[in-house]
């Protein structure tokens, strides 16, 4: 299974990010969206999961969970925002993939056998951060996360 993993796109949707989401499964948006038009353009590309962010204000963004679990092939996601609002050992709930926002730092880390994936952000660039998204393959192997610059 292809997963799109984005986040902090605040509104924008890159031509560059839709053709490296292409040929996913299924794609999650960790937050700050920024409009529902991100959203209309991205569940043409495939189904979207996704979780409101800081700037996820207003009418449209009301019924956008603030998390979400989602199985993918077997393995459970935890999907926030913001990551130091984790409030449970994800470990001990079975979950393997922990994706999250906020900080526009694109990060792939395994912590006590959970990976810990934050995507970057997608939209604007902000400071002289990178442009990025990542992809999640999860296959009879494990789970692969790698990092899709947008703007090389």
């Amino acid at each position: 299974m292809r997963l799109g993993i984005l986040s902090d796109t605040h509104g924008l949707l890159r031509p560059e990010a839709r053709a490296a989401l292409e040929d996913t499964d299924l794609i999650i948006h960790a937050g700050d969206i920024g409009s529902p038009e991100v959203l209309t353009g991205l569940h043409a590309l495939a189904p979207v999961v996704a979780v409101r962010g800081n700037v996820d204000t207003g009418a449209w963004a009301e019924a956008i969970p603030e998390r979400e679990f989602v199985e993918a092939a077997g393995v459970l996601i935890h999907v926030l925002h913001v990551v130091q609002e984790l409030d449970f050992d994800p470990r001990a709930a079975g979950i393997g993939v922990v994706v999250s926002g906020h900080s526009h730092r694109p990060t792939i880390e395994k912590r006590d056998g959970v990976l810990f994936l934050n995507p970057g952000s997608a939209g604007p660039r902000r400071f002289r951060l990178p442009v990025v998204l990542a992809r999640l393959v999860i296959d009879t192997t494990g789970v692969q996360a790698e990092l899709v610059d947008l703007l090389p």
